[in-house]
């Protein structure tokens, strides 16, 4: 911390958080820092997010649910407590299996 700023814990309750729409996926940006931004990504079950490249590492962290997430020319099951990497510039996507909620760590951007 530089001179005399304050600075403030937050805490977010990604469950309470997490809001679904039967319309399209809900995308809620939590956290932007200089290094990095948290972003909470919720699917209803049959939702998806189409494969496309994007220009910043990302981890995504499956808060709850299932679904499956698509890295270049893989694709893995994950269901709560699992986590993926997608490099930048790689095609990513996620297919909702059941009702998903994610955390995504990005790099900054």
């Amino acid at each position: 911390m530089e001179g005399g700023e304050t600075w403030k814990l937050d805490v977010w309750d990604l469950t309470k958080l997490a809001e679904f729409s039967n319309v399209q996926r809900v995308k809620k940006d939590l956290c932007k820092t200089k290094l990095f931004n948290t972003v909470l990504v919720c699917l209803e079950t049959g939702q998806e997010i189409p494969p496309r490249p994007e220009p910043y590492d990302v981890c995504f962290c499956v808060i709850d649910g299932q679904g499956i997430f698509t890295i270049g020319d893989e694709q893995s099951n994950l269901k709560s407590g699992s986590m993926v990497f997608a490099p930048a510039n790689v095609a990513r996507g996620i297919k909702s299996i059941k009702r998903l909620s994610v955390l995504g760590i990005q790099e900054a951007h």
